[in-house]
């Protein structure tokens, strides 16, 4: 083993490890970075660190020494052309929480790395690099980009450009303690930046982005089935009428299915509750035994529903059904996938009239589903009346939010129309809503509906000047059809007049699902 001296002179035994950082280790990291960036910001916040390992634990490396870390690396995965070459630190690294993160990016981008000052001659930081460059060929990323400070420039600032002192360091005419080390370790100039740190005093605010480009990248080369920009959405503005029997509830399901996959929609969206016409030969039973009765059938609905999402090639959200487990009764939304796998979101918040008359009780968990259109999540009615959901939400990356309904007068239509305008403004995402209408006189409580079914977008130049992609004529039985572009919310996240979701003040308040995490497995 290697040896050093100890503080009084004593010779001491290194035991180096690099590995993944862990929270435990902040106090070590805090250490370093106190000392390391004492003159621009000092060391990352606990919460800061959290967040990194969250959105991307791999991307965070450290070395030990006997159980201590003296040194660590920072990264994130982006999508370099979402930022080019003119970004600064704070926009790269998501306000330092790396919220950014994308795991289907191309590009590694290093964020800090440190080594602790008593232990620097070892090549600790070669090592580091080293692990990065091994990580971005393992993930097949085109290359690596580091922001990279110039701190001596502060000597020759009076007589050289930028430019000129970078060229010195690059014939070693000048030594520059980070761009130096940088060059040595086959990163080339991308660009000079100004403003990139503007405390930066040392290096004037400029910054050389540098790039290693990884010679094993290999492009995929999709031919089909690869992730979609664009997604056909097709929503059923269903009419509630009577029904003789669940196969009459089956030929309206067909038709509607049919009529949405024969434009090549990537989802079908049915209603909440759009079964509730199969209650009416329970109406001679109080309104809770009813409802406990329609969940009788809403596996075999559910069933049917996945078989017709195979034979025609489309993801279906199933509406809304009932269902009775455990002595308590749920109302439920279902996905089913065109490659015969289904899920399930339970309403969370319920009403006070879906309590009294039906005794519902609401769900625990907030899903994000995968799709082979990317993440998609599905809140049911009254809950998109909640915006903590949502932010949830789009936290986690989803990109649209689906939300069965079902309202009875145009007052409780406006509370969810409104609410899921607010959303898509709010997490710059797409909300579709899909409800009701017609009349159900032989069914208690679920007299007359009042619908106009829409997908919503985000406010801005690149939108629909009113937010509103499309918007069903009310209360009529029919279809809405709408291309929803996920690459115009990539834009609008990073270049749009105004971005809530990076904007955001994550210094001052935070939103926190309390509920323990319960995991899920897809069917």
């Amino acid at each position: 083993m290697a040896k050093s001296k100890d503080a009084e002179g004593n010779a001491s035994e290194h035991k180096l490890k690099i590995r993944n950082v862990k929270l435990s280790d902040y106090d070590d990291i805090c250490e370093i970075m106190e000392s390391v960036y004492a003159d621009i910001g000092g060391s990352w916040t606990k919460k800061e660190l959290k967040s990194h390992l969250n959105y991307f634990p791999e991307g965070q490396i450290c070395i030990e020494d006997n159980g201590k870390v003296i040194a660590a690396a920072f990264s994130l995965i982006v999508t370099y052309a979402n930022y080019g070459d003119k970004h600064t630190y704070q926009q790269i690294t998501g306000d330092g929480l790396l919220s950014n993160h994308d795991p289907e990016g191309d590009t590694l981008y290093g964020i800090d790395v440190f080594v602790h000052p008593e232990f620097r001659g070892m090549r600790l930081g070669r090592r580091l690099y080293d692990a990065r460059k091994e990580l971005c060929e393992t993930l097949n990323l085109r290359a690596i980009i580091v922001g990279g400070r110039i701190p001596g420039y502060k000597k020759y600032a009076k007589k050289l450009t930028p430019r000129q002192y970078i060229d010195e360091v690059k014939k070693k005419e000048i030594f520059d303690p980070v761009l130096t080390f940088q060059l040595a370790n086959d990163f080339h100039l991308r660009k000079i930046v100004q403003g990139y740190l503007p405390d930066d005093l040392d290096s004037k605010a400029y910054a050389a982005l540098l790039e290693w480009k990884n010679a094993l990248y290999e492009a995929d080369e999709i031919l089909f089935g690869g992730n979609k920009t664009l997604v056909r959405v097709g929503l059923v503005q269903w009419k509630m009428r009577n029904m003789a029997s669940v196969d009459e509830l089956y030929k309206m399901i067909e038709f509607f299915v049919d009529t949405v996959s024969g434009y090549k929609a990537d989802f079908c969206v049915f209603p909440e509750f759009f079964n509730a016409p199969l209650m009416a030969k329970f109406n001679q039973n109080s309104a809770s035994d009813a409802v406990r009765a329609l969940a009788d059938y809403t596996e075999e609905i559910r069933t049917k529903m996945t078989e017709l999402a195979v034979s025609y090639n489309i993801n279906i959200i199933a509406g809304s059904m009932p269902k009775y487990e455990d002595d308590g009764l749920y109302n439920v939304s279902y996905l089913c996938r065109r490659d015969g796998t289904w899920d399930y979101q339970y309403k969370l918040h319920v009403t006070p009239d879906e309590a009294n008359y039906w005794g519902l009780q609401g769900g625990d968990k907030l899903k994000v589903f995968e799709t082979d259109a990317g993440k998609i999540a599905i809140l049911i009615c009254f809950d998109i009346e909640f915006p903590e959901l949502s932010r949830l939400l789009a936290d986690k990356g989803v990109n649209i939010i689906f939300v069965p309904f079902l309202t009875d007068t145009k007052s409780a239509f406006i509370r969810v129309q409104r609410c899921a305008q607010a959303r898509a403004i709010e997490n710059e995402c797409y909300v579709a809503i899909s409800g009701s209408v017609g009349n159900l006189p032989g069914v208690e409580n679920m007299d007359i509906q009042y619908a106009q079914s829409g997908i919503y977008s985000p406010s801005d130049f690149i939108f629909p000047h009113d937010a509103t992609l499309a918007e069903a004529t009310a209360n009529t039985e029919t279809t809405l059809i709408a291309d929803l572009d996920l690459d115009l919310l990539k834009r609008q996240r990073k270049f749009g007049s105004v971005r809530n979701m990076e904007t955001r003040r994550n210094d001052l308040y935070e939103l926190r699902w309390l509920h323990k995490k319960d995991e899920d497995e897809s069917h």
